[in-house]
């Protein structure tokens, strides 16, 4: 899957910037929504010709530099001069749990940070709150209201000097394809609703499920059948291995600020049925069918009903045009313009 980069809108530095961003892990080896979003948000950044390179911070199977999808990615033990990789940059981009150390950084070298925030536990707003974040950007609109009110009860926070909002980006062409015929489940995890997964494949013996292991968390893989499991699965390979041989995608998730999985999913037509977290609902909008975690008996409910055809018909097309709704050109446009402002 080579992916188009969305074209951005007219602008750009004169002179080219040179934006380093440090994180724990990065595909191909780990393979999270964080770190897709990551990368989906640095390619339009390299079409518009900045130099772009990602540092990591933990010991991973990766000896040397590589690339992915046109980002420079430097393995903890490639190279150890990640501060005079600080003290060459332009802007620092970082996330989760490499902020505290990335702004320490950025502070002492007077460089302007970028936090992209994943989720809305406290520790994320409260390490941007440590000053020095020039730019904050939330992954949903909830997002952003949760951020409002962590600011509001902690007035000692220093606020970022601007923010922006920009939902996971998803290039639906990266995943269009014809679904396939099986239920699925990415990442088996009891938080990503493992438990309701084996619960359901266990109450449908007929029905084919895919068990797609995660990049973290107990993975609850049932020993049925009519359960296949997929390995760890590169995002660049998703479209063939996963959402090409699903029919229906589940996301019981106990906790999701936004949920890609399942806005790729709807590139193909693929119903999500989904528990009602605030970060699903503003994902799918109405093309969710939303069933609480708990209620295994509304899964399998809704799951029969979907193997209707018009029904499924009807479901499929909701989640194609929520699709076109989530299309990421626009917000990713003033991405870059954001980034390169920070410069100027």
């Amino acid at each position: 899957m080579g992916g188009a980069v969305p074209a951005s809108a007219p602008g750009g530095t004169a002179t080219p910037l040179r934006i380093v961003a440090r994180v724990h892990a990065m595909p191909p080896e780990h393979n999270a929504g964080a770190e897709h979003m990551l990368v989906a948000m640095l390619r339009p950044l390299a079409a518009r010709g900045h130099e772009v390179e990602v540092w990591l911070s933990r010991y991973s199977r990766a000896r040397e530099e590589y690339e992915y999808r046109g980002i420079r990615v430097v393995p903890l033990e490639a190279r150890l001069d990640f501060g005079a990789a600080v003290r060459r940059a332009d802007v620092l981009v970082s996330h989760l749990e490499c902020v505290p150390s990335t702004a320490a950084l950025t502070r002492g070298f007077g460089k302007p940070l970028v936090v992209i925030c994943h989720n809305t536990h406290r520790p994320t707003f409260r390490n941007m709150a440590g000053g020095g974040t020039a730019l904050a950007v939330y992954n949903s609109l909830w997002m952003q209201a949760e951020a409002e009110l962590f600011f509001a009860e902690y007035p000692r926070g220093v606020r970022p000097g601007a923010e922006l909002v920009v939902r996971p980006p998803v290039v639906a062409a990266d995943y269009a394809t014809k679904p396939g015929k099986a239920i699925t489940l990415v990442n088996c995890c009891e938080a990503k609703g493992g438990r309701v997964f084996e619960a359901l494949a266990r109450r449908m013996p007929d029905q084919q499920f895919l068990a797609v292991r995660g990049a973290y968390g107990e993975q609850i893989l049932p020993d049925l059948p009519n359960v296949e499991i997929v390995e760890h699965v590169d995002g660049q390979d998703m479209r063939e291995r996963v959402y090409g041989r699903t029919k229906v995608l589940l996301m019981p998730s106990s906790y999701e600020s936004w949920g890609r999985a399942g806005a790729e999913a709807l590139a193909s037509g693929i119903p999500v049925v989904a528990h009602p977290t605030p970060g699903l609902c503003e994902s799918l909008g109405e093309a969710g069918i939303f069933v609480d975690r708990t209620d295994v008996d509304g899964y399998e409910a809704v799951l029969r009903k979907l193997l209707a055809p018009a029904e499924y018909r009807l479901a499929s097309k909701r989640a194609k045009a929520r699709s076109l709704e989530l299309d990421p050109t626009v917000e990713l446009a003033a991405w870059c313009d954001a980034v390169e402002g920070l410069t100027r």
